[in-house]
C-alpha cells in the first residue's frame, strides 16, 4: 500500500473518489458536494488557515487504487486550551482493513507530533464543530446536512488503533406534524413570549452583519463557563453564511433580546442532504438547476437545527421555550417540513439534552468525538460537564 499527499489535481479526484467505494449501493448516504469539501482546503475560503494549517492523504493499493483517505489539520488558536497541545484528523473513509486504517491514523499522528501536538481527536472538521464533527456509532440512517455518516465498523477501526471515546452527542428528532408539545412547555413558551421585556426576531440577509455580532455574542457568553472555551470567530460565521446562502431560510433563524440585549439564538436549516443525495457530490449547471427545481417541488421535508444558545443569566428562564413559540408559526406555514432534527447535543452539556427531551424530542442518533493520545502512559481523561460558576461552587 502507497500513501500519497493530496497536493494536484489527479489526487483530488482520487480523494473524492473514496466514499463513493465506501458506501457503493448505501441507500442512507448523501454525498458531500466536492466542492464544499474542497473549500475546507483552500486557505483563501476557510477562515482556520488564519493560525492554522491541514494536510490531507489518499492511500492506494499495489495498482493505484484508492483504499482510503485521511486529512490532519490543526488551530493554534485551539489547540492549547486542552492538558495536551491537540490537533485534529477528519474526512477519513477506508475499507475495512486494520492496516489500511493505521497507516491513515499514523501519517495523521507522525504530522501532528512535527506540528507539536500530543493528541489527535478525530473525526472532526477544520473549522466549527456543527459541520462534519464525530463519528457515527448508533441511528445508521439518513443523517441531516452535515453530520457525519459511516459505516458500522469505523468504530472498530478507531478503538483498535488506540482512540478512546472523548465525548458523546446526541441527536433527536421531533415530529412537527403532531398538533402540540408538552402543555407545560407551551404555557411557559408564552408567558415568557409575551412578557415585554424580552423580544425575538429571525434573520434576514439585509442585517447580516448586525445578526452575525449578536451570535457572536450569544454563544461567547453561552460557552464561556466551558474549560476549553474559545471565542468564535466571525469569519467563520461569515463564511458559513455566505456559503450556505442557497439553503438558509431566514425564519429559521431566531434570536432572543432582553431590553434590545442578545441573549439566545436558535439555527436551523432544511435538510439539503435530501437533494444533495440525487447529485453525486458536483455542483454544475445542470445539477444547479436539478438542485433549485427540486427546492421549488419541496422535496426537501427535515430540518435540522445547527445550535442553540443561551447566556447563563437566561437559561433557567423558559427562554428557550419562547423562541419554540416564534418558530411555531413559521413551521405551521411550511407544512411540507414534517421533520425537525435537534443536533448535536454533547453529553458534557446536560442543559441542552433535558432541553430537547422536554420540547418532545426522541434521542435517535449517537456520534463520537474519539481522542488518541501519543504518550499511551498518559491518563484519558473525558471531556468534563459544563457548568456555570455558581454551580461549581456548590460542587
Amino acid at each position: 500500500m502507497q500513501l500519497i499527499e493530496v497536493n494536484d489535481k489527479k489526487s483530488k479526484k482520487l480523494f473524492h473518489k473514496v466514499p463513493h467505494l465506501i458506501y457503493k449501493g448505501d441507500p442512507n448516504w448523501a454525498c458531500p458536494l466536492e466542492l464544499m469539501v474542497e473549500n475546507v482546503f483552500n486557505p483563501a475560503r476557510n477562515p482556520s488557515f488564519k493560525n492554522g494549517e491541514a494536510i490531507r492523504w489518499v492511500l492506494l493499493d499495489k495498482k493505484q487504487r484508492p483504499l482510503g483517505r485521511i486529512a490532519a489539520f490543526v488551530n493554534y488558536d485551539k489547540a492549547y486550551v486542552f492538558d495536551q497541545p491537540t490537533g485534529n484528523c477528519g474526512f477519513f473513509e477506508c475499507i475495512n482493513d486494520q492496516e489500511a486504517a493505521d497507516m491513515l491514523f499514523t501519517a495523521a499522528r507522525e504530522w501532528l507530533k512535527i506540528k507539536g501536538m500530543e493528541a489527535m481527536d478525530g473525526p472532526v472538521n477544520f473549522g466549527e464543530n456543527y459541520i462534519n464533527w464525530g463519528l457515527l456509532v448508533d441511528g445508521f440512517m439518513p443523517q441531516g446536512f452535515g453530520m457525519p455518516y459511516n459505516p458500522p465498523y469505523y468504530l472498530n477501526l478507531f478503538e483498535e488503533y488506540g482512540f478512546q471515546m472523548y465525548f458523546k452527542q446526541f441527536s433527536y428528532h421531533l415530529d412537527t406534524t403532531l398538533p402540540e408539545l408538552p402543555e407545560r412547555f407551551w404555557k411557559v413558551a408564552e408567558w415568557v413570549a409575551k412578557n415585554p421585556q424580552f423580544s425575538f426576531r429571525h434573520f434576514s440577509w439585509e442585517e447580516k452583519d448586525k445578526f452575525i455580532e449578536d451570535f457572536a455574542r450569544v454563544y461567547d457568553d453561552a460557552w464561556r463557563f466551558h474549560e476549553h472555551f474559545r471565542p468564535i470567530d466571525k469569519d467563520d460565521l461569515r463564511d458559513f453564511l455566505v456559503s450556505s446562502k442557497m439553503m438558509i431560510e431566514e425564519k429559521f433563524i431566531w434570536f432572543a433580546y432582553h431590553e434590545n440585549d442578545p441573549i439566545a439564538l436558535f439555527v436551523m436549516i432544511p435538510d439539503i442532504n435530501q437533494i444533495l443525495i440525487r447529485l453525486n457530490g458536483k455542483l454544475n449547471l445542470i445539477n444547479f438547476l436539478r438542485l433549485m427545481w427540486y427546492k421549488k417541488r419541496k422535496v426537501m421535508t427535515r430540518t435540522r437545527s445547527l445550535i442553540i444558545g443561551i447566556s447563563p443569566k437566561f437559561q433557567r428562564s423558559g427562554i428557550e421555550s419562547a423562541i419554540f413559540w416564534n418558530l411555531r408559526p413559521v413551521m405551521y406555514s411550511m407544512p411540507w417540513f414534517r421533520e425537525m432534527e435537534l443536533s448535536w447535543a454533547g453529553d458534557f452539556n446536560p442543559k441542552i439534552v433535558a432541553l430537547y427531551e422536554s420540547v418532545g424530542g426522541k434521542h435517535m442518533k449517537t456520534h463520537y468525538t474519539m481522542r488518541y493520545l501519543f504518550d499511551r502512559t498518559k491518563p484519558f481523561l473525558r471531556a468534563p460537564i459544563i457548568l456555570r460558576k455558581d454551580e461549581e461552587q456548590k460542587k
